[in-house]
C-alpha cells in the first residue's frame, strides 16, 4: 500500500446513495405504476447521458433522451406495436445525431433490456427477488471499494480504470456472496443462489468497466453530475444494467428455475 486509504468522497457518496436507496426502494415496494415511471424517468435520463457524450447539438441529447424514455413506457405498459415503432425511431436518432454511434445504440438496448427486466422481476417474482439482485450489485460496489481503498494492489485494467483492482474486484464478489448466502437463510432460493450472485456481481462490474471504456473513448470524467459524489445515473447503475442483462439472458433461456426464481 501506498500510504493511508483516501476516504475523502465517501460523505457525499453516501448522502446520494441514501438518498437514491429512499427513492429507489419506495417505488420498488409500492411497484406497478410508481415503479415503471421510475424507471421510465431513469431511462431517459441516462439516454441523455449517453447522448450527450457522442453528439455535439443539444438538441439531439433531449430527443435522444425522450425516444428512449418512450421506449421504456411502451414496452412496459403499452402494446409491443409502438415499443417496435418507437424503436426504430430511436434507431434513426442514434445513427443520424451521434458522432460515435456504437456507444449510443449499445448502451440505449441495455438501457430498456435493463428496465423492463427490472420491472419484470418486481412485477412476476415480486419484492424480494429485486431487493436481491440489487444488494448484489451494491454489495459488489461497497465490496470493491472498500476492497480496493485498504488493501490496493494490482490494478485490473489500469488503461480502462486506472482506479479498479484486483483487491476490490475480490471484495465485490465475497460481498455479493454474502448477500446470496443471507437471501438463502431467509427462504429464497437454495444454495446454488450464492453462485449466482456471485456471477451477477461479474456481470455488473463488465457493466462497470465498459461504462468506463466509454468515458474513456469520449474523454470525459464522469457521465454527468447529476449525483453528487457519484457522478451521473449511468455512473451509478452501470453495475445494475450489467447484472440485469445477464438476468434476462438467463430468464429468456429459461433459467428461472436454476436461478431459483419462483
Amino acid at each position: 500500500m501506498s500510504g493511508a486509504p483516501d476516504f475523502s468522497d465517501l460523505m457525499p457518496r453516501i448522502v446520494s446513495a441514501v438518498a437514491l436507496i429512499v427513492i429507489g426502494l419506495g417505488c420498488m415496494w409500492v411497484g406497478g405504476d410508481a415503479f415503471g415511471v421510475l424507471l421510465i424517468v431513469a431511462a431517459g435520463l441516462m439516454a441523455w447521458e449517453v447522448s450527450r457524450m457522442h453528439a455535439t447539438p443539444l438538441l439531439v441529447h433531449y430527443v435522444f433522451g425522450l425516444v428512449i424514455a418512450a421506449v421504456v413506457l411502451s414496452a412496459l405498459f403499452l402494446s409491443m406495436f409502438w415499443a417496435g415503432v418507437l424503436v426504430i425511431i430511436a434507431a434513426g436518432a442514434a445513427l443520424i445525431g451521434h458522432h460515435t454511434k456504437a456507444p449510443v445504440v449499445i448502451t440505449a438496448v441495455a438501457i430498456v433490456i435493463t428496465c423492463t427486466t427490472l420491472f419484470l422481476l418486481r412485477s412476476e417474482f415480486g419484492f424480494g427477488w429485486t431487493v436481491w439482485l440489487v444488494l448484489v450489485v451494491v454489495a459488489s460496489d461497497v465490496g470493491g471499494y472498500f476492497a480496493g481503498k485498504v488493501i490496493g494492489g494490482p490494478k485490473v485494467l489500469p488503461k480502462i480504470s486506472p482506479k479498479k483492482t484486483w483487491s476490490g474486484t475480490l471484495g465485490g464478489w465475497a460481498l455479493a456472496a454474502v448477500v446470496g448466502f443471507v437471501a438463502v437463510q431467509m427462504g429464497q432460493g437454495g444454495m446454488g443462489l450464492i453462485l449466482v450472485s456471485v456471477l451477477m456481481a461479474i456481470a455488473a462490474q463488465i457493466g462497470d468497466l465498459l461504462e468506463s471504456l466509454m468515458k474513456r473513448r469520449a474523454d470525459v470524467k464522469d457521465s454527468s453530475n447529476l449525483i453528487p459524489g457519484h457522478g451521473g445515473l449511468l455512473d451509478r447503475f452501470d453495475g445494475t444494467m450489467g447484472a440485469a442483462v445477464a438476468l434476462s439472458i438467463v430468464m429468456a433461456l429459461g433459467g428461472t428455475g436454476l436461478l431459483g426464481l419462483v
